[in-house]
């Protein structure tokens, strides 16, 4: 999906005619043809001698270009092929128009993905705005008329912010989050807000600290909430979409938008990139404002772009980073971020990268060895030094499930209340009590059983902030796991560590009684990125023979983003893995014409 890919057809030429004034002419085809590919074309900057053959070789290029139909496919656009595809008379309208399309095709009808909570009434107005700054030569630059979801849990202040509660249902925001306000700045354009597991899964249940029967009665479908209902996983609707992002993975994977944003505590982007199919950031903590974002855990809380390629995530993430005075934790990423990652994208970037492999989270899925197995054996041809094994010490294994699960339970009670009475109308809920009284109350009419019951529990049975276990989790384990963690890359002289995303494929949303899963805290590297506040990006690896997603992660110390962009593209641009779900395949207006 990079520019010249063959998903932009020819240049659209208007009319022309033997009397235009060719030299304004020799300007507009020389731009459509280096936007078709065309590059053997020159013009000389002296249009006097043989000024005729020229005008006549410039009015035959752009009548064969005329010939052919000008369209870009949505599927497979990256946002540079759009923004090629902008130049040469696509609009911003024709673009929000195909991908509501295909939201009414297979949201909330057909296969049913059910990832839409909210979709923005004034997306189409916002399209014909910025393309009127557009046709004025106002471009503010590479987002500019570029259609994204946002996880229901950044605030925007013209449309309800729920965090996946029919709780919140109705409340809108004072404001934009700090990070929605830079992409709105920056010309993209909101469509919807899509669903999530509710409060991002705060006063969920962690089955790995807690008895079977307590795991059993508070169990949530990952993707499901009071407010959205369950998300289907579009590559199998029978699946999770995995969360908390589960309707942000569904929604990019199902074409729905260009680019979403989700967030990530403990694995939330990344399980849903993997299991649907597409690329995620978790970037390092500090990288991007958690300004105007409902919290699950501030100690751990980051959001961070999903779209099909990577390219759309570097150039998304480059608009949303800067210092936020309301976030101290910004300060700490002052003379380390970028406004511009796709420097980074070269085909060669893995070239001498010594890349960790870690094992210890494989031998779960025979599938998921396979697709890895092939993606080592890619790194290694796009010339990675491998280093196979590399071996995490057994303590942070251990040790990680419950110290993730020790401070973020504490975290929430705490600092939902906050947001609550900082960001909603009276007519709402103001403390965690508040939550479980009103999830609980069977007057209000509350549509998850398992959540209340998991509210409940919470509010008796986790840590305060005060307790001592919290204090030493957050003054001595968290920089214990940072030190360990940094002692990996040191010993093995690593680049960047590798390993499944998700040790299985996406599971069933009902699995059978008794089922046990492997995407449990237990069996998954991802909180590692969390608890040391590294970034990691997945990238799809391939598809299992039953036609699931099968994803890699690329996980770095921190600020190591354009390091791992680069390898992330350069395994994309080597493997090809994306795949259009089988049950949201094109539909024709997916190819707009222009």
């Amino acid at each position: 999906m990079t520019a010249g890919s063959g998903v932009i057809g020819a240049a659209a030429s208007s009319a022309i005619t033997p009397d235009v004034d060719c030299n304004t002419h020799r300007k507009a085809v020389g731009r459509r043809a280096v936007a078709s590919g065309v590059s053997n074309v020159k013009f000389h900057r002296s249009w006097s001698a043989h000024g005729a053959l020229r005008c006549a070789l410039a009015l035959s290029l752009g009548l064969a270009l005329q010939a052919q139909a000008a369209s870009v496919n949505i599927d497979a656009a990256s946002i540079q092929d759009l923004n090629l595809a902008f130049a040469e008379g696509l609009t911003s309208e024709q673009l929000v128009s195909a991908y509501l399309k295909r939201i009414e095709a297979y949201d909330k009808q057909g296969p049913m993905i059910n990832a839409v909570i909210t979709l923005n009434p004034d997306a189409l107005q916002a399209a014909r705005q910025l393309d009127a700054e557009r046709k004025r030569g106002q471009v503010r630059g590479p987002l500019h008329g570029i259609p994204i979801v946002l996880k229901d849990n950044h605030d925007t202040f013209d449309m309800p912010t729920t965090a996946g509660s029919q709780l919140l249902e109705g409340a809108v925001p004072p404001a934009d989050a700090f990070i929605v306000k830079k992409l709105r700045d920056a010309g993209a354009i909101l469509l919807a807000k899509v669903n999530m597991s509710e409060w991002a899964g705060g006063a969920g249940i962690c089955c790995d600290v807690v008895p079977p029967e307590v795991a059993r009665q508070a169990r949530v479908p990952p993707g499901s909430s009071s407010a959205g209902g369950q998300t289907r996983n579009p590559h199998d609707l029978a699946r999770s979409p995995a969360g908390s992002s589960g309707g942000t993975g569904a929604a990019i994977a199902a074409v729905f938008a260009q680019v979403g944003l989700g967030t990530d505590t403990g694995g939330s982007i990344r399980g849903p990139a993997s299991v649907n199919g597409i690329v995620g950031l978790k970037p390092t903590n500090g990288l991007l404002s958690r300004g105007g974002i409902v919290p699950l855990s501030l100690t751990f809380d980051t959001s961070g772009p999903m779209a099909r390629s990577v390219y759309d995530v570097a150039v998304t993430l480059g608009v949303m980073t800067g210092i936020d005075p309301a976030d101290p934790l910004t300060s700490t990423s002052a003379g380390k971020f970028a406004t511009d990652y796709t420097s980074a994208l070269k085909a060669d970037a893995l070239k001498g990268a010594r890349i960790g492999v870690a094992r210890q989270f494989m031998g779960v899925n025979a599938e998921t060895d396979r697709i890895m197995e092939a993606a080592i054996a890619t790194l290694r041809a796009q010339g990675a030094v491998i280093v196979d094994p590399i071996q995490y010490p057994k303590y942070l294994i251990d040790v990680k499930a419950p110290l993730l699960d020790a401070i973020y339970h504490a975290d929430f009670k705490v600092q939902i209340a906050e947001y609550l009475q900082q960001n909603t109308g009276p007519e709402y809920p103001k403390t965690f009590t508040d939550l479980v009284e009103r999830s609980n109350d069977p007057r209000g009419g509350y549509r998850d059983a398992a959540k209340a019951f998991g509210l409940k529990y919470n509010a008796s049975a986790t840590n305060e902030q005060t307790d001592p276990a919290y204090v030493a989790a957050v003054e001595h384990g968290l920089p214990l796991v940072k030190s360990a963690m940094m002692g990996v890359f040191d010993q093995y002289s690593l680049d960047a560590i590798v390993y499944p995303t998700s040790a299985e494929p996406a599971p069933l949303i009902d699995p059978p009684a008794g089922a046990v899963s492997a995407m449990t805290p237990s069996k998954s590297a991802t909180s590692f990125a969390n608890l040391t506040g590294f970034p990691d990006l997945i990238v799809p690896a391939g598809m299992t023979s039953d036609g699931l997603p099968v994803a890699i992660s690329f996980f770095g110390p921190a600020y190591s983003e354009a390091k791992l962009l680069g390898y992330g593209y350069a395994f994309e641009q080597a493997s090809k893995a994306y795949v259009v779900p089988k049950n949201t395949p094109q539909v024709a207006s997916d190819v707009v014409k222009y």
